[in-house]
C-alpha cells in the first residue's frame, strides 16, 4: 500500500477536493512545487495555474487563481481565492478573456488599469496552460 497524504483543496465557494493522495503538484510563488507524504512544514502563496494531485495512480487536475498552500507532514490545505477542475474549465472563454485582458492593456488609461488587465491576462494564460497540460497528460496516458 503507498503511503498517502491528506489532501484538501477548498475556495470561497467549498470544497473541491477531499481525499487520499500520493502526491501533489502546484504553482507556489516561487515556482511548481511536488509534494510527497512527510513533507517538510511549508507555508506560500499560490499564483493562478494548475494544481495535480496523484491518487490510485491516476492525476486530478484542478485550476486556481491564488491563494494559500499549507503543507504539514500528512495533511495539504490549498486554500484557493477560486478552484475548478480542469476540465471543467471552458478554453473558448479563457482565450476570449486573454483577448479582452489583451485589449484592456492597450486601452488602459491609468496603472491601475494596466495592473487589473494584467492580472486578467495572467489568469487567462493560466487557465489555457492548464488546459493544454491537461490535454497533453492525457494524451501520454492514451485516454484521449
Amino acid at each position: 500500500m503507498a503511503v498517502t497524504m491528506q489532501v484538501d483543496i477548498v475556495s470561497a465557494e467549498g470544497e473541491i477536493f477531499s481525499g487520499k493522495a500520493e502526491m501533489l503538484y502546484a504553482q507556489a510563488a516561487d515556482g511548481e512545487v511536488g509534494i510527497l507524504p512527510h513533507h517538510t512544514q511549508f507555508l506560500s502563496s499560490l499564483k493562478p495555474g494548475s494544481v495535480r494531485v496523484v491518487a490510485d495512480g491516476t492525476e486530478e487536475h484542478f485550476y486556481v487563481n491564488g491563494g494559500i498552500i499549507e503543507i504539514q507532514p500528512s495533511v495539504v490545505t490549498v486554500l484557493a481565492d477560486s478552484a475548478i477542475r480542469a476540465g471543467d474549465l471552458d478554453e473558448a472563454e479563457a482565450l476570449a478573456a486573454k483577448q479582452r485582458a489583451v485589449e484592456a492593456m492597450d486601452n488602459a488609461k491609468s496603472e491601475t488599469d494596466i495592473a487589473k488587465a494584467q492580472v486578467e491576462l495572467a489568469e487567462a494564460v493560466a487557465q489555457i496552460q492548464s488546459i493544454s497540460k491537461m490535454r497533453d497528460r492525457l494524451h501520454k496516458t492514451g485516454m484521449a
